[in-house]
């Protein structure tokens, strides 16, 4: 069995993580980021990694940073066959990289080159792509331009939003990262560089894209929805009791419709976009758990001809 450094943040990481404890594989660490202060209580907020990490017994570390020669050094001082990176959210450096005996592997959850970065989940729906990727790639010191070992390719529904992509990759990375260590281990793991062609890059989403531009298209509209979902949510404002209010719209399809964009058109919650309509089938208000839309219409007065 390997001596593995596993490295990593996020729920997405937790089934990878799992997978590689109960393949037998000695996870010697994890490293993943430091406690957050959240709530009223300001206590600190472990990540979903480190809550498993602790459960299962697995010394964890939470440097702020992999940049300086100390904690360089304490890294190459736990004597990793490898490291397994899934959605860390820091930068390793040279002496990192090159510290496992075997390397360092991580999973992605995009069809490489396309969708390099920090957010391929969502970048791939609100792109209206049909099919993305889950893949071990081989680290360089360039940003997910490493070689690729194994892939698996995962279709996206028209439907499909982002924590269902989401899970889909979770459970089909995890599954994929232990082959490659199986691979590994026999000494069979081999790596394909990636095309020069096609690359492209899954910035991080930022606040500005959340809101929901009625004068788009209805497949673009939808396509950002979708991508957006649950978190950080696409949003629209309208008023309430004469008070402007944020709406999350959690779930939509395409409808028949057309009209002057962002205009409500029937007490159903279908509105005019820049080319046809939208429908939001669940929605949320501030504080309120999601409904469908005939639920909140019946506690929000939302009249047919009001621009959204």
């Amino acid at each position: 069995m390997l001596r593995v450094v596993f490295m990593g943040t996020p729920d997405f990481a937790v089934a990878t993580l799992a997978e590689i404890v109960n393949a037998g594989h000695q996870v010697i660490a994890v490293y993943t980021r430091a406690p957050k202060v959240a709530g009223r209580g300001l206590a600190e907020r472990k990540s979903p990694v480190h809550v498993f990490a602790e459960a299962t017994g697995i010394p964890v570390h939470t440097p702020r940073t992999l940049r300086d020669a100390a904690e360089q050094e304490k890294f190459a001082a736990l004597g990793a066959d490898v490291a397994v990176v899934v959605a860390y959210g820091l930068i390793l450096a040279k002496p990192v990289l090159d510290a496992p005996r075997e390397g360092c592997f991580n999973l992605h959850g995009s069809a490489l080159p396309r969708w390099r970065g920090a957010a391929p989940v969502q970048r791939a729906i609100m792109a209206g792509d049909t099919a993305t990727a889950v893949m071990v790639m081989r680290m360089d010191e360039g940003l997910d331009t490493g070689p690729v070992c194994l892939a698996e390719h995962i279709p996206i529904g028209p439907a499909m939003r982002a924590d269902e992509l989401h899970d889909a990759m979770a459970a089909t990375g995890a599954g994929l990262m232990v082959r490659a260590l199986a691979a590994l281990e026999r000494g069979s793991l081999t790596a394909t560089p990636q095309p020069a062609e096609g690359v492209t890059y899954a910035a991080k989403i930022e606040k500005a894209e959340s809101r929901i531009d009625f004068t788009r298209p209805a497949a673009e509209v939808h396509n950002r929805i979708r991508g957006l979902s649950p978190f950080p949510g696409a949003w629209f404002e309208t008023s309430a009791a004469g008070k402007p209010e944020r709406i999350k719209v959690v779930q939509s399809k395409l409808a028949d419709g057309s009209g002057a964009s962002g205009t409500v058109l029937d007490g159903h919650l279908t509105i005019a976009c820049g080319d046809g309509a939208i429908h939001f089938e669940i929605v949320q208000r501030a504080g309120k758990k999601p409904m469908v839309a005939d639920e909140f219409l019946r506690g929000f007065d939302l009249p047919i001809g009001r621009r959204l």
